[in-house]
């Protein structure tokens, strides 16, 4: 008996992340609490939330495998010793019912800690049908008021009364009406008043209610005319004293009826459907006494049709004046009885909101939904109703003031040209603010807590011209309670100036006033203070993207003037648009400006021409760098600059488009690297991103932006993914203000001008003990279901990040959604709860994401291996630590693939933030935080579409050259010249009408690097469903991607792809590996898998890039695709399609051609802009590989740095090459069906020789089999090589079977052979679709929602563990080893759940 066996090994489940399927409230005695409990149902656990403190107090496995569909509290509480009190509590779930005791008691009276102990009291024989409800009922004959009997309701009509104390079902009413049931709910304490609504198949809800035989039969006589409920053998046979009376048929509805809700004193009920309705009943119980009654006298209808969803309402609730419901639209919509929509919330994503929840006693409303997300926020209370304590204190801090200028009420017509009105406004703080208007006004407005102001009039700028441009600059007076305001405005007639205004308690009083001419009459666009460099400089705007320096003539010390204000310096842009933000840093020595078309531009800010005295003549500064079109044509708002470390900065951009966009400049490398960005939710123009300095992740990020959604103002919680509040002011395009404090949700100020009037909203709340809503209960996730995912292993970090400990006790897993989202999301071992999930980014509109792979080992190519020489490798020896990248790649729908960068930042560290837009001055310019945890991501690196029918084009080339091969063609390394591919593109234009539909299925991915220079090649081989696979690689640093070469097409698409590197016996050191053979394997929709060499293509490309003058090149980016503003969707239009416009003279073009790739019918070549204005935007495109032979050519000269790449039309006749590889070996009938899932292992406790190397190959298919096949790769010593091979023989075909157990091939001068050693037919009960495997243990998961754990011992598979799991139509599975014998399992379909795997004792479970 083997060691393994000996030792019993457990699988232990850990929590579940995904839909949220059950809420109830528990509410506590008064002197407990203050908010009730919520209890949560998500898959298989009951998770309890204490309101008041918004943290989670404990979770309790229920099921096992089943998913919690409802949760019924008994109404009575039973007083214990001391605090502690007990209720019933039965939880609901497919077929079954369960029947706890949950004791509650409090441990400490001065800071109140709850122990809460679940107690299994009975788990009831599964039923028949389907549980859709179930409620305590007391016994009548008794005063006893707890629950004495269980009602639970089935979906074939049918209500069965189980005796909680006997423990048995002492009677069972099925409706008359019987027919399937989508939903059903009852009312009532007592079986004698119990009322039960039925919503059918048939669109109908039908109300009938149980009453008391008046013939009861004895006990075990037959009863005629019923129909015996379908029951399992544990079922005593019931014996029936009650029988059901139909009420009313309800009739109205179109669709399917999902969910029905009673109103508290049972005489109404409201039902939501599948025809994006809501309706009300009213229900007459009291009339209805037999069958008899004609079925149209009892529907009835009362109160209008609530429509507003635009899809299916999933659920709803009903209370004395609101209706609640949630859709699959996201969102929840707040009725009065009326039909009048209060309130809409749409803050869930996905497939939409499932639970909602209110409670009156509280005011609050609870909503849960497919994103695992629970969301709490405070309903105001409709009209008539109490407040409770807790909303009365947190409305009344709402406040609205409507104030007018002081000489507009002079005029009370219409306004005319003579009419003052305002044109810019400014908070200063929440009890300030400043208005300037079309007369040249300056007021100032003291807003007090009464609902009182006070109007100020500071000083009168100019009297012939308006004001047209303001900003603020706040710093702390040398007096106490004291505030210096530095307020600077520009008029039509291009006068500046500059007002210090000291603020008190009340009085503001101007301490003095600066004016001078900053620019021609009508050229001053704008004016901008810089909180990095404090009072002493300002920055004004004008036309054609020219922005001025200015130095003041005072200091911060002393009011007095000390010398005349001069420009010291203009910048001005390259691209020629208004500037309409700006931000500098004085640490880093940076500029960066945004523009009305959505360029960022990048200037030098030397230190010495701030500090200097005085300068003899302005400076005229050009553009350092520039991203064009980083928020497509829409206008850039705000712009900050966040210091990272030394030599880097990030720069942080909101836009009109909605988006958030992060780019990271090197001052060494003088580039600007686009690495994310993110689409606020809900705001179609973000002004501003706000930071709080407690916030638990890097404040760089942001964690509230702040802007406009149509004709509403909004703040929205970036972290929580929730609307903090929502005013409707007309849209941006008024007067506008806003100050927020340090918690947005409490402390919040807004001020908008309409109609004359200037708006005022505040909300401030000082407070530190008050509750802040909404809330975020629970860690949102992906809305849809996960298609796949991986581990971030602790192999990806740098052995000094390792030594540091970063990624001590934490656990990353990067996941791929069927929404397009790609998210990380972060655990702890031991830990019960996930946290934190943070959204990477989305693929190109939305398209699916169908798997994802990560690049955690770097192989290396030398010179001397490649026969280059070493000189030519030696031209860009800049290699260092940093520039090892870990690479995360992406594929899905629409052929989109997009990699992703790995950055580690510590959390101890103080990053600095700093915020610059035209308004919101105020927000902090430092803020500092702490983490508890590693703050890992990964940026955005690249995305690649392919152009379009070029997978068509390579799928019908390739058929027809390896179909020509077949017969007499030689083919030398397995590569065939697709010589007539590029002329048959043109003709394939539109000959497949279905192109649109395909889909990336696959991929894997390995990276290269060239020996002793800083290019790197991430090769990338994905399978299309068009049942081709090909390899494409991206050229890192400079995001170039190409398409290498194209496998032979099979008979049937490609599911699963994997890749082994081998290699060649020379020595490597930590993730580095030098010399290597490249194999890939792929499982089709067919059964069986296929081989690949990609040694021969991967060693040419690798000598072919290496020798590119790649210096010369700038990066090829652009922002992501998102489907928003102008660069959303695909782009079909050919940009060589229309001629590059030219300036007179040219321009200048340096050397020839460095390196060839086809666009279309273009080729690409280095090229550098005359004028700035003529700067063309840069594109991350695809080239399909066309190296030309090599020539001699002149080396290029140096670049400037403001040279971009520019297409040109094909100059000559030169056919792009495309090498095709054939397989090397296909195994046929590996599966019955689909190959689902591949996993590549090495053999564990072997020792690789000189001459030899192993692995495995792990398969699953949908033929519910698990298949392991061994490869033994050792050196051909008899010297043949691949070259002899002909096209019959180089690709071998077999077919797995008993007889046949093994079969050889050739790879370069190594032979191959494949051994069949063990295929487990029933693996599991439905289809494979994840496997694992170190060579030592094998995990696997199907579509039976199990994981089981198998031990490969000497090839055989013999399984060891197995466990039900609580994620639904499991999609993927990825394993971590974290020590011996001790291993992590993380399981995604319908969310994710992490399964512990380790042995009971004997063995050793750690390292």
């Amino acid at each position: 008996m083997s060691k393994a066996e000996q030792v019993e090994w457990h699988l232990r489940r850990g929590h579940y992340l995904g839909e949220i399927s059950a809420l109830c409230f528990l509410h506590l005695p008064p002197h407990l609490s203050s908010l009730p409990f919520l209890l949560a149902g998500t898959g298989s656990q009951i998770l309890v939330y204490d309101l008041v403190s918004g943290k989670m107090i404990n979770s309790f496995q229920v099921f096992d495998g089943i998913r919690v569909h409802g949760i019924t509290l008994e109404c009575y509480h039973r007083q214990l010793a001391g605090s502690a009190f007990a209720l019933q509590i039965a939880i609901f779930g497919e077929r079954r019912v369960k029947l706890f005791n949950l004791q509650i008691e409090q441990d400490n009276q001065q800071f109140p800690c709850f122990h809460l102990e679940l107690t299994l009291i009975h788990s009831l024989p599964k039923v028949g049908h389907w549980v859709l409800d179930v409620c305590f009922l007391k016994d009548g004959a008794t005063s006893s008021e707890g629950g004495r009997y269980l009602a639970i309701g089935c979906s074939d009509n049918s209500v069965c009364f189980w005796d909680i104390l006997r423990r048995n079902v002492f009677s069972d009413v099925k409706s008359s009406e019987r027919c399937l049931l989508y939903s059903m709910r009852m009312w009532g304490d007592e079986v004698e008043s119990l009322l039960i609504a039925s919503g059918t198949i048939f669109n109908e809800i039908i109300v009938w209610k149980v009453v008391s035989r008046n013939h009861a039969t004895a006990l075990g006589s037959p009863v005629e005319n019923k129909v015996q409920l379908i029951i399992d053998v544990d079922f005593q046979l019931p014996v029936l004293k009650y029988e059901d009376v139909l009420i009313s048929r309800l009739v109205g509805h179109e669709g399917s009826i999902f969910r029905i809700a009673w109103f508290p004193n049972g005489l109404k009920l409201v039902s939501v459907s599948d025809d994006r309705s809501a309706r009300i009943w009213e229900i007459q119980a009291e009339k209805a006494s037999s069958y008899s009654l004609a079925d149209d006298s009892f529907n009835h209808l009362t109160g209008p049709v609530l429509f507003g969803h635009n899809a299916r309402i999933w659920d709803c609730c009903i209370y004395d004046s609101l209706i609640i419901t949630a859709g699959e639209d996201c969102t929840c919509r707040v009725w009065d009885h009326d039909g009048r929509e209060l309130n809409m919330i749409r803050e869930h994503i996905g497939r939409g909101i499932w639970r909602c929840l209110y409670d009156p006693h509280s005011s609050l409303l609870v909503t849960a939904g497919f994103d695992s997300a629970i969301k709490v926020r405070l309903h105001k209370s409709s009209k008539g109703l109490e407040l409770s304590k807790g909303e009365e204190a947190f409305i009344d801090k709402k406040e609205t003031f409507a104030l007018r200028i002081p000489n507009s009420c002079e005029h009370v017509d219409l306004m005319d040209s003579k009419s003052e009105y305002v044109r810019c406004l400014h908070f200063s703080r929440e009890d300030s603010l400043y208005v300037a208007t079309n007369k040249g006004y300056l007021y100032h407005v003291g807003l007090f807590d009464n609902g009182a102001f006070e109007w100020t009039e500071l000083v009168r700028i100019s009297e012939g011209a308006p004001i047209i441009c303001m900003d603020l600059l706040s710093n702390c007076s040398n007096f106490p309670d004291e505030v210096e305001d530095w307020v600077a405005v520009g008029d039509g007639k291009g006068s500046m100036a500059i007002v210090q205004v000291v603020c008190g308690a009340r009085n503001p009083k101007v301490e003095f006033v600066y004016t001078w001419s900053a620019e021609k009459e009508r050229h001053l666009l704008g004016t901008y203070w810089c909180k990095s460099l404090g009072n002493r400089f300002i920055f004004t705007v004008s036309p054609g993207g020219s922005l001025k320096l200015w130095r003041l003539g005072h200091s911060l010390q002393s009011a007095s003037l000390s010398g005349s204000t001069c420009p010291i310096a203009e910048f001005v842009s390259c691209f020629g648009m208004r500037i309409m933000c700006m931000d500098a840093s004085f640490d880093e020595e940076v500029l960066v400006c945004g523009d009305i078309r959505g360029n960022l531009i990048l200037f030098s800010l030397p230190r010495v021409l701030l500090s200097g005295v005085s300068v003899a003549a302005e400076v005229q500064a050009s553009p350092m760098n520039y991203f064009k079109g980083a928020h497509g044509i829409s206008s850039v708002c705000s712009v900050s600059i966040v210091g990272l470390c030394s030599g880097q900065v990030e720069i942080h951009s909101t836009g009109a488009d909605g988006c958030i966009c992060y780019l990271q400049h090197d001052r060494d490398l003088l580039n600007l690297e686009f690495i994310g960005m993110k689409q606020a939710k809900e705001l179609s123009a973000v002004r501003s991103i706000f930071s709080i300095t407690d916030c638990s992740e890097n404040s760089a990020v942001g964690n509230y932006a702040v802007g406009f959604a149509s004709s509403n103002f909004i703040i929205w919680n970036l972290t929580a993914e929730n609307k903090v509040i929502q005013i409707s002011c007309g849209g941006w395009r008024r007067p506008h203000s806003y100050y927020l404090g340090d918690v947005p949700e409490m402390k919040n100020c807004f001020a908008f001008v309409k109609d004359d009037i200037i708006h005022v909203h505040r909300r401030w709340v000082t407070e530190n003990e008050r509750q802040t809503y909404p809330q975020n209960l629970h860690l949102q996730f992906h809305g849809r279901e996960i298609h796949s995912l991986c581990f971030i292993s602790g192999h990806s970090l740098s052995s000094s990040e390792e030594e540091q400990g970063f990624f001590s006790g934490y656990t990353w897993i990067a996941t791929g959604c069927e929404d397009g989202t790609v998210r990380l999301t972060g655990t702890e071992p031991g830990k019960e709860n996930w946290l934190t999930s943070k959204l990477l980014g989305e693929h190109v509109g939305g398209s699916a994401v169908r798997s994802i792979c990560s690049v955690a080992k770097i192989y290396i190519f030398r010179s001397d291996l490649l026969g280059m020489p070493n000189e030519v490798c030696r031209q860009n020896a800049t290699l260092e630590e940093r520039d090892i990248p870990f690479i995360l790649i992406s594929v899905g729908a629409k052929r989109v693939v997009t990699a992703w960068k790995q950055i580690i930042r510590t959390s101890n560290k103080r990053v600095e933030t700093g915020s610059s837009s035209l308004d919101n001055k105020h927000e902090k310019g430092l803020s500092s935080s702490s983490a508890t945890m590693p703050l890992l991501s990964f940026q955005w690196l690249s995305t690649d579409m392919p152009s379009k029918s070029t997978s068509y084009a390579k799928r019908q080339n390739t058929k027809e050259v390896f179909e020509t091969a077949e017969n007499a063609c030689i083919m030398k390394s397995n590569a065939v010249s697709g010589e007539s591919l590029f002329s048959e593109y043109k003709k394939m234009d539109h000959e497949d009408k279905f192109e649109n539909d395909w889909r990336y299925l696959a991929v894997t991915a390995f990276l290269v690097k060239v020996a002793e220079s800083r290019i790197s090649v991430c090769f990338v081989i994905v399978a299309c469903s068009d049942a081709t696979v090909t390899v494409r690689a991206l050229v890192l640093p400079y995001r170039l991607w190409f398409d290498v070469a194209s496998l032979a097409p099979l008979s049937s698409p490609v599911l699963a792809l994997q890749h082994v590197v081998v290699p060649k016996f020379l020595p490597s050191k930590g993730n580095v590996q030098i010399g290597s053979l490249y194999t890939v394997i792929s499982g089709s929709t067919d059964g069986s898998i296929a081989f690949w060499d990609l040694t021969e293509c991967v060693g040419n490309f690798m000598q072919r890039i290496s020798t590119l003058k790649t210096e010369n090149y700038i990066e090829f980016q652009k922002r992501p695709r998102t489907g928003r503003g102008s660069q959303g969707g695909r782009w079909w239009r050919s940009i060589n399609s229309h001629n590059l416009k030219k300036k007179p003279g040219g321009s200048k073009s340096f050397g020839h051609h460095v390196l060839e790739g086809k666009f279309d019918t273009g080729f690409v070549s280095m090229e550098t802009a005359e004028s700035s204005n003529e700067m063309q935007n840069h594109m991350c495109t695809t080239f399909d590989v066309s190296f030309s032979e090599q020539r001699s050519s002149p080396v290029s000269p140096q670049v400037s740095e403001h040279s971009s790449l520019v297409l040109e039309e094909k100059r000559d006749d030169s056919s792009s090459e495309l090498s095709a590889v054939a397989a090397i070996h296909v195994l046929n009938n590996v599966h019955q069906s689909g190959v689902n899932c591949l996993c590549v292992s090495d053999i564990k406790d072997s020792v690789i020789f000189d001459s030899g190397f192993s692995f495995y190959v792990l398969s699953g298919g949908d033929d519910q089999a698990l298949s392991c096949l061994r490869c033994d790769l050792e050196i051909n010593h008899t010297g043949q090589n691949s070259e002899n091979f002909t096209a019959e023989n180089h690709c071998t075909t077999s077919t797995v079977n008993k007889e046949e157990r093994s079969t050889c091939c050739q790879i370069q001068n190594h032979q191959i052979k494949f051994l069949s050693l063990d295929k487990v037919n029933s693996a599991h009960s439905s289809a494979v679709k994840g496997v694992w495997s170190d060579g030592r243990w094998v995990f696997s998961t199907g579509l039976d929602q199990r994981v089981r754990c198998w031990n490969l011992d000497r090839g055989r598979l013999v399984e060891r563990a197995n466990l039900v799991i609580s994620v639904p139509e499991p999609e993927a599975l990825d394993v971590k080893a974290c020590g011996r014998n001790y291993y992590l399992i993380a399981i995604a379909g319908r969310g994710i759940q992490m399964v512990e795997f380790f042995p009971s004792s004997g063995m050793d479970s750690g390292e």
